[in-house]
């Protein structure tokens, strides 16, 4: 029979990596899962066909093998094949390393773990906290009562009721997969008694139900640091969920919702603020006090300064997360133009008006060329 093609089973370049080729498998492997499709036949099939190309093409030698037309036969059954499914090039049992690494199934193919519940890992959590401005600058601790998921009071985790235990799964004996054999080798799912937790429980706990868990209110205090912006994204590590049977807890995600300053805006890692200025200020040129995060500052505004100039005051903005230089501040200037002028104004403007007559700021619009088909 004709050598399968393994990267069209995968549906990868025959030059695809390492990563591409687990990529693909992986996404592959949930889509086809027999956990997924129950009663599928055809979705099964296509599960196995995909886990056994992956066997070889995950194997850096097998993998050479293969692309040298020395391993075939196997794929489609055939037996004698040197280095093939039938010879030394494979082994069933790593079927069942592959699902418990893909899955988190309970023990492997050589029965490691017999007997015990496989550890899980607690879930990760999320919760949103309120910040002043100050506060994001600053860093703050602040309270949070989060629900979750913790060991049942009643029969501390266990999912038994007090007096009994649970006792190994006689379908899995603890392993927590079944082997399902097909030609010359074997698939290994979750064990359809226990779920994969390679236990089971005859009288469950009347608290939990067998759930081994219940949802329970928890208080804490988490640190937040200085420097977090408004939708920031802070992993406090091991305070989620607490895993079962062993297992590490789940981190907590805190994200953070900033309000905002009447006078520093938000520029990315620095802050903007607003300064009016006189129009005699920007004329003339001025010492002014700005507001700084930390107190005021004295700042030289330039003669002749235009509307909307930035200036800048470096290192001195707010703070950047995981020990990176603090931001800057930009001061942009806005000159404040009055809405009405008195008599002795309307004067004064009037004679700066004949002292500057000669310039007009208008002509550059015009020097380069006039409208089309305007007589010159």
């Amino acid at each position: 029979m004709a050598q399968p093609d393994l990267y069209k089973t995968l549906g990868v370049d025959k030059k695809a990596s390492a990563d591409e080729i687990k990529k693909a498998y992986r996404k592959l492997a949930r889509e086809y899962h027999p956990d997924r499709n129950p009663g599928d036949a055809r979705a099964e099939e296509r599960f196995k066909e995909v886990s056994a190309a992956y066997d070889i093409l995950s194997d850096a030698d097998k993998r050479k093998e293969y692309d040298q037309g020395r391993l075939f036969g196997g794929f489609s059954g055939g037996q004698g094949a040197p280095g093939g499914f039938g010879g030394q090039g494979f082994d069933p049992s790593s079927f069942g390393d592959i699902l418990s690494n893909l899955f988190g199934g309970g023990g492997s193919a050589g029965g490691a773990g017999r007997g015990r519940p496989r550890p899980d890992r607690g879930r990760d959590l999320e919760a949103e906290v309120s910040l002043s401005f100050d506060q994001s600058l600053a860093g703050v601790q602040v309270p949070l009562t989060l629900t979750m998921a913790a060991p049942c009071p009643t029969c501390h985790g266990t999912g038994a009721k007090p007096g009994t235990s649970p006792k190994v799964c006689p379908q899995c004996q603890g392993r927590g997969v079944e082997s399902e054999g097909q030609g010359l080798f074997s698939i290994s799912q979750p064990c359809s008694r226990c779920g994969g937790t390679g236990a089971v429980i005859d009288h469950p706990c009347e608290t939990c139900r067998g759930a081994g868990q219940t949802q329970q209110a928890r208080r804490l205090r988490v640190n937040i640091p200085a420097g977090v912006k408004n939708g920031s994204r802070v992993r406090i590590a091991g305070k989620g969920e607490p895993g079962r049977n062993g297992g590490p807890n789940g981190d907590l995600y805190v994200i953070t919702r900033v309000t905002s300053s009447p006078v520093f805006r938000r520029k990315g890692d620095n802050v903007e603020v607003q300064v009016p200025l006189t129009i005699t200020e920007a004329l003339t040129g001025a010492e002014i006090e700005v507001p700084t995060l930390a107190g005021r500052k004295t700042l030289r505004v330039a003669p002749g300064t235009s509307h909307g100039t930035v200036q800048r005051l470096r290192g001195e903005g707010p703070p950047r997360l995981g020990g990176k230089p603090a931001g800057d501040i930009h001061y942009r200037f806005l000159i404040d133009m009055p809405k009405e002028l008195t008599p002795e104004q309307s004067e004064l403007v009037d004679k700066l008006s004949e002292t500057m007559n000669g310039t007009d700021p208008r002509a550059g619009l015009f020097a380069q060329s006039s409208p089309s088909g305007s007589a010159s």
